[in-house]
């Protein structure tokens, strides 16, 4: 896993070389020409956080609407539904999934355009969809998803950019802004402060992980990975949901990692950490800048929201794996879980 976790920054600056960028380029141009309405995304595990994140960079940078699909749907319920008009991505790192792979089958029977993001070019998935995205990750040696998860965000950022461009290729200010990542992660991935946090959280019981608009499905990731790899129980909610029902838990004895960007969706997050402060709760900050109302914080560069998902994830990476093996867990084999997921 710390293997995985290392090679991140060279995986960003591997997709923007030309063998893998212009692939991706073409297929954004592919999907402006086919103007579609409106754009479904399918997934499982963590690829759905990163279909979450393209969903909101769907509707946020291109003004379509844009979803989650629910492949039981189609795989138990046998719904057909009438997707001629969209744009349906298949988001998968094996791209195994016989669901998933239903689920583009049908839409593409339909009449929709259909697209493949995979770490596997001659996958079930990509074989199935008009159109194939390879996010060049390389093979992956742990089994909990780190450097997979953040191919699939980087590949899918220069997709919808290059979609919105129109004709695929990248403004010069977008790429600048993309070629600058893999250094700073590099940079990110160097500070101990992460891995640091280990022994605090050693005998926690629960956590909760928070963040809104694209800090959510960092949020939701990093719950997940802590799951994964230390078993330990970590509820994910945006932090509009904390707002409500869910706040009641929060007190000094819950951990809370909390994603707060700088921007919109960052500075919405200031009353959810003011009310976390009250209550007391033991809040860590994920972010550019000081947060009233966290008692510490993982520095991470100040960028764009829509770039931050790819740093902010990194060191919460670093602390699932520090974490399990200060629980004495082995993070590289988690116990009943398997690289391909077969759901039906």
């Amino acid at each position: 896993m710390a293997a995985d976790i290392a090679e991140q920054p060279a995986g960003y600056a591997r997709l923007l070389e030309p063998v893998h960028a212009d692939p991706i380029a073409e297929v954004a141009a592919a999907v402006a020409a086919r103007r579609p309405r409106h754009v479904v995304f399918t997934a499982r595990g963590t690829s759905d956080h990163a279909a979450l994140y393209a969903a909101y960079l769907t509707e946020i940078r291109l003004g379509l609407p844009a979803g989650l699909a629910s492949p039981s749907a189609v795989t138990v319920f046998g719904a057909r539904p009438d997707l001629s008009d969209a744009l349906v991505v298949g988001v998968s790192q094996s791209g195994g999934s016989p669901d998933l792979t239903e689920v583009l089958r049908v839409a593409r029977a339909s009449g929709a355009l259909t697209l493949a993001v995979t770490n596997n070019p001659s996958s079930p998935l990509a074989e199935t969809a008009e159109l194939a995205i390879d996010v060049a990750a390389g093979h992956e040696r742990a089994v909990a998803a780190t450097k997979t998860y953040t191919a699939e965000l980087f590949a899918l950022l220069m997709l919808v950019e290059g979609i919105r461009a129109g004709d695929g290729v990248l403004p010069a200010e977008e790429r600048d802004a993309l070629a600058a990542l893999p250094d700073l992660a590099a940079r990110l991935l160097d500070d101990p402060t992460a891995r640091g946090l280990a022994p605090r959280y050693r005998f926690a019981a629960r956590m909760v992980t928070t963040g809104r608009g694209y800090a959510y499905p960092t949020a939701r990731e990093a719950a997940l990975k802590l799951m994964e790899t230390s078993y330990l129980p970590a509820l994910a909610f945006s932090g509009a949901d904390l707002l409500h029902g869910p706040l009641a838990m929060a007190d000094p004895d819950v951990p809370v990692l909390a994603v707060v960007g700088a921007g919109p969706g960052g500075e919405s997050m200031r009353e959810v950490l003011a009310k976390l402060g009250e209550r007391r709760a033991d809040v860590v900050a994920i972010g550019p800048g000081d947060v009233a109302g966290a008692a510490s914080r993982i520095a991470v560069p100040p960028v764009d929201e829509r770039y931050a998902p790819l740093l902010d994830i990194l060191p919460v990476q670093q602390l699932a794996l520090a974490l399990a093996l200060a629980r004495g867990e082995d993070p590289d084999a988690p116990r009943g879980l398997k690289k391909v997921t077969s759901t039906l």
